[in-house]
């Protein structure tokens, strides 16, 4: 473990990067990208795999020791696990994983393990077809489940399944997907929907505390905890059988213990999904920086981290989706 410790101004440790490798998606979720949205970063601008790895590397040197590739859809990113296979082998990364919406997971489950990925969080918001396709913008309900299957065949475990509560569109179907988790094995993560973007703003917000609650009491859960670096707070059977998460940006935030940031496509670096702060890093690692510049840029960046999002006072705030800004 590197022995070095980033530290932002507010006192947390900062050992967490989200990477996206692509701001496309294969999907079009009610509450991330819309249909018809054209303005996808230029491939000309994204970062180079040479440019990640030297990325990465600095981080890593600073003491950074999580990596979570995402998206846009990171299985869309050509040779996803040739990437993979490079950054799990930088020195200080400890921990690799892979956020999906599995609809390609299929075709890569296999490598993406032998690559070194650890870890994978499923985007699941529904167990029905015609509410999959309603939700997520294509009927794609058959590809996600096989890419489950392939993913549990390829000796991923636990396997987080992420599932966006929207109230009058899913929050009927929380109990099924619970029993579909301790069914086949999973982890299940609630998840309230972020207003960000004119998507997440129009989302069908749902308080997820009444729902911790009532699933407390209903399934005898306590409460628990579980590798990874998320925000999640984790309620669990005695035995350790099944586990249920909670992400609540909005009800009950959790910037106190923030311990990440999220590196867009292009290098940008956002230290907050509800702040404007960033750091660029794409013009210089294409300017020929030293590796000190880097790691001074990193360190510099990371003062730029805001004390916590204002989703609750200015929900109207962030204009850019999801996707745009790494997951």
């Amino acid at each position: 473990m590197n022995a070095t410790v980033l530290t932002d101004q507010f006192g947390r440790r900062i050992d967490y990067v989200r990477l996206s490798v692509t701001d496309r998606c294969d999907l079009r979720c009610s509450y991330c990208i819309p249909e018809g949205f054209t303005g996808f970063e230029e491939p000309e601008h994204w970062l180079n795999f040479d440019e990640i790895e030297r990325l990465i590397g600095a981080f890593a040197r600073l003491g950074v020791s999580r990596i979570r590739l995402t998206g846009g859809e990171p299985l869309l990113r050509r040779d996803i696990a040739g990437l993979a296979g490079r950054i799990a082998a930088l020195p200080g990364i400890d921990d690799l994983s892979l956020s999906t919406n599995a609809t390609q997971l299929d075709r890569h489950a296999q490598a993406l393990k032998a690559a070194g990925v650890t870890r994978l969080n499923v985007s699941l918001d529904s167990l029905q077809q015609a509410r999959v396709e309603k939700i997520n913008g294509r009927d794609v309900l058959a590809k996600v489940m096989a890419g489950l299957a392939a993913a549990q065949e390829a000796g991923f475990a636990p396997i987080k399944l992420n599932m966006v509560a929207l109230a009058g569109s899913n929050d009927d179907e929380i109990d099924e997907m619970v029993a579909f988790c301790m069914e086949r094995g999973f982890v299940l993560r609630l998840i309230e929907a972020m207003p960000m973007g004119d998507t997440g703003r129009n989302a069908e917000y749902l308080d997820l505390q009444p729902v911790k609650e009532r699933l407390r009491t209903q399934f005898d859960l306590i409460e628990t905890t579980l590798p990874g670096a998320g925000p999640a707070r984790y309620l669990g059977t005695a035995d350790g059988g099944f586990n249920v998460g909670f992400i609540t940006p909005i009800s009950q935030h959790f910037c106190q213990t923030c311990n990440r940031i999220r590196i867009a496509v292009d290098g940008t670096a956002y230290m907050c999904l509800g702040q404007d702060e960033k750091f660029e890093f794409r013009p210089l690692l294409r300017d020929g920086c030293s590796d000190a510049e880097l790691e001074a840029a990193i360190l510099g960046a990371i003062n730029l981290k805001p004390e916590r999002h204002e989703f609750n006072e200015s929900p109207q705030k962030i204009l850019r989706f999801m996707s745009m800004t790494g997951g």
